[in-house]
């Protein structure tokens, strides 16, 4: 259970016994981030489940301030991140790669949290309001499932986390959780959506920055939860 429990110390901040790992434990533990996926989903839909005997909206912040906390707003900051380098670059690589690595955050990456974080907050909400506490629970277990097929399929931008996860990333590991996605899809049809998505992420990438590093896995693990709600209103809306 090493890979799991590196997982979460990864992609959360849960308190956990510290263990000792190596270099290849700590790449196969991305495997494991959908699952940890699902224990920030539990975590997201059970603040918002608390919150809504206040009140929908109390509901909705309560889900949003337990999905910052139980991240550590880790992918908020690759997402400010790769949003700073796209603004500062104007088409230059070199430039980009400066700027994605500079660790002080610009006025792009500000406005990009603080519009990822309402619209966040207006779709916790909806959800909220119609009670898809299931859905909240399983989107952030989606979007996790995306770095395992960006890494295996995108070059690393530089030796970062990208790279040192690259080697650790199976195909079975990808085709079991894709399996589990299409099955999470019969109960929220809304996941379905996760497949395509994730499509259009690598072709984005792969086109635009020619390949991926650990900020650009935040921002996308952003902004894959982002559109998954959007998926999931525009389902019950339909």
């Amino acid at each position: 259970m090493k890979p799991l429990i590196l997982a979460l110390q990864f992609l959360t901040r849960i308190p956990l016994p510290r263990v000792e790992a190596s270099a290849d434990d700590f790449a196969r533990a991305m495997r494991w981030f959908p699952a940890a996926g699902l224990v920030v989903g539990g975590c997201v839909a059970g603040a918002a489940f608390l919150g809504n005997y206040i009140g929908p909206w109390q509901g909705a912040l309560a889900g949003l301030v337990a999905w910052v906390i139980v991240t550590g707003g880790l992918h908020l900051d690759g997402l400010a991140d790769l949003v700073d380098a796209r603004g500062a670059a104007h088409g230059d690589k070199t430039r980009f790669l400066e700027v994605l690595a500079d660790p002080h955050i610009g006025s792009f990456g500000v406005m990009a949290i603080v519009l990822q974080m309402l619209a966040k907050l207006v779709l916790v909400h909806a959800a909220v309001l119609g009670q898809h506490w299931l859905a909240l629970i399983l989107i952030p277990f989606a979007a996790r499932i995306a770095p395992l097929v960006w890494t295996r399929w995108l070059p690393p931008l530089h030796q970062g986390l990208a790279a040192r996860f690259r080697h650790g990333v199976s195909l079975p590991a990808i085709l079991v959780w894709g399996l589990a996605l299409a099955a999470a899809g019969w109960f929220v049809p809304a996941l379905w959506a996760g497949f395509p998505l994730i499509a259009a992420g690598y072709y984005w990438f792969r086109t635009q920055l020619g390949g991926i590093s650990g900020d650009c896995h935040g921002a996308g693990i952003e902004l894959l939860e982002t559109l998954l709600l959007i998926a999931l209103i525009a389902t019950r809306l339909g």
